[in-house]
């Protein structure tokens, strides 16, 4: 296990990118850039699992350009940076946040040549990547969870990225709002929230 640093400095610390076995083929096809068909790669993955991180990891990195939320972009802007992309020879990554598969191009031109790209999906997080994602978040809110919270929210979470962050956020509010530390009884409270969809 291991994670990515972003060199960007927010309000709340560096950002990173937690990388588990499940997301290692996504790196290693983002890093694999050149190689790709037409120079293009469609980055697609559910709410809250990095791809706009992982696009400004690849720019930042200087590995090719990079588009977020290109499929809410007009589709004529779309088709000249790819065709930039051709012509230059420069790495296009494009972030796809409908889904993959759920990205419908009306304009056929660009709908052949997106066709021919390459793809990179984010699937939802093993139990790994989810013990990190828990972690990530509690120590970039400075939130302690204690000895045994990760053991008990495991089996007991909705496996999503956004489902991790939401339940740390609630944690943490909970915490403060009680002014208590996180014991096992807040973490079930937190659960039941997140259930109830509070």
């Amino acid at each position: 296990m291991s994670q990515i640093a972003l060199p960007l400095a927010p309000a709340n610390g560096a950002e990173t990118i937690v990388v588990s076995p499940a997301l290692q083929p996504v790196i290693d096809g983002l890093l694999a850039a050149q190689d790709w068909p037409y120079r293009t790669c469609i980055l697609s993955g559910p709410p809250r699992s990095g791809k706009s991180l992982l696009a400004r990891w690849f720019e930042i990195s200087g590995l090719g350009d990079a588009v977020d939320d290109a499929d809410s972009h007009p589709e004529d802007e779309v088709f000249h940076l790819w065709n930039r992309a051709q012509a230059s020879g420069r790495p296009l990554l494009l972030v796809n946040n409908r889904g993959a598969g759920q990205w419908r191009v009306k304009l056929p031109d660009l709908g052949s040549r997106l066709g021919g790209s390459m793809t990179l999906n984010i699937g939802a997080p093993d139990d790994d990547l989810l013990v990190q994602l828990i972690e990530e978040h509690a120590a970039r809110r400075g939130l302690a969870l204690g000895e045994g919270a990760i053991t008990f929210l495991l089996p007991r979470i909705e496996r999503s990225h956004a489902a991790a962050e939401q339940l740390v956020q609630t944690i943490d509010r909970l915490s403060l709002e009680r002014k208590a530390p996180v014991t096992i009884s807040l973490l079930r409270d937190a659960l039941a929230e997140g259930q109830d969809g509070v």
